[in-house]
C-alpha cells in the first residue's frame, strides 16, 4: 500500500455502496490510511464505525445521508459516490420503472449528493475532494447494458461540470473508472466469458480491490492537487485497446 503519511489522519471520507467489494475496499483504504469514514448502504449489517441505512431512490434517504454527516462533521473532506446499479437488458425488454432505477441510483444520487456536500464544504470553508466511481462503458456501448452506459456518460459529465464550477472554491471532482473484476458482478459468469473478457485486456489483468483503493487514496491526496474535470481509468489498458483488435507486439516476432 502507498504510504500517505498522516495526510488522511482525521480526514472525514463518505462512501456510498460501502457494503459492496469495491465499497469495502474504499472504506478498507481510507481507514487504513487513518480517515474517519461514513459508511452508507441500504442497510448497515456489515458495516462498521459510522454507518447509514438509506434508499438512494428516495429523496428521504439522500436528506438522511446528508444531514446525519452534517450533524456528526458539519461537513465531510471526501466524498465517494460508489453505489451504482448493473441491470442487464435489452432496450425492448426494459420497463420503465427499471429505467428510473437506474437514473435514480446512478445519475440523480450523485447530483443531489454533490449539491449538498458541496454547500456544507462551501459554508465550512472545505477544500473537499469528490470521486465519482464511473466506468469505461461511459464510452463504450454495451448491449444488454445501454442505460447503464447512458447512466455513466451522464456521471462523467456532471463530473466535469461541477469540477468547473467547484474549482473558485477549492473544491475536485474526478471520476475513477475500475476495469474489469469478475467477482463484483451481482451475477455469476462463466470462466469462459471471464477468460474471453481477461485474454482482451492489454496487460491481461482483472482490476482488484488494492488498485481501485490506491487510486482513490491518489485522487483525493495532495499529490493531485492540480487534477479535477478528469476520469482515471484503472483497467489494465483496456479502455485504450483491446488485444482482440490490436495484434501484440509478441505475436509479430
Amino acid at each position: 500500500m502507498m504510504d500517505f503519511g498522516d495526510e488522511f489522519k482525521g480526514k472525514r471520507v463518505v462512501v456510498t455502496g460501502a457494503a459492496g467489494i469495491m465499497g469495502k475496499a474504499l472504506v478498507s483504504h481510507f481507514s487504513k490510511a487513518g480517515a474517519d469514514v461514513c459508511s452508507a448502504d441500504q442497510s448497515t449489517e456489515g458495516l462498521n464505525g459510522f454507518a447509514i441505512a438509506a434508499d438512494l431512490t428516495t429523496d428521504e434517504g439522500l436528506d438522511t445521508i446528508l444531514e446525519q454527516v452534517k450533524q456528526k462533521w458539519g461537513a465531510p473532506d471526501v466524498v465517494v459516490n460508489n453505489a451504482a446499479i448493473y441491470p442487464s437488458s435489452f432496450l425492448l425488454d426494459m420497463n420503465v420503472a427499471d429505467w428510473d432505477r437506474i437514473m435514480a441510483v446512478n445519475v440523480r444520487a450523485p447530483f443531489v449528493l454533490m449539491r449538498g456536500f458541496s454547500l456544507q464544504m462551501i459554508e465550512r470553508k472545505v477544500k473537499g475532494n469528490f470521486i465519482n466511481i464511473s466506468s469505461g462503458a461511459a464510452r463504450k456501448m454495451r448491449r444488454t447494458a445501454v442505460t447503464y452506459s447512458m447512466s455513466k456518460t451522464a456521471l462523467d459529465r456532471m463530473t466535469k461540470g461541477f469540477a468547473v464550477e467547484l474549482a473558485e472554491y477549492g473544491i475536485r471532482v474526478n471520476c475513477l473508472e475500475p476495469g474489469f473484476a469478475a467477482g463484483s458482478q451481482v451475477s455469476s459468469l462463466s470462466q469462459e466469458h471471464i477468460d474471453r473478457v481477461m485474454s482482451a485486456i492489454p496487460l491481461g489483468t482483472e482490476t482488484g480491490a488494492e488498485d481501485v483503493g490506491q487510486a482513490a487514496l491518489y485522487l483525493a491526496s495532495q499529490a493531485a492537487k492540480n487534477i479535477t474535470g478528469t476520469s482515471l481509468a484503472v483497467d489494465g489498458g483496456n479502455s485504450a485497446g483491446t488485444m482482440d483488435v490490436y495484434q501484440s507486439k509478441k505475436s509479430a516476432l
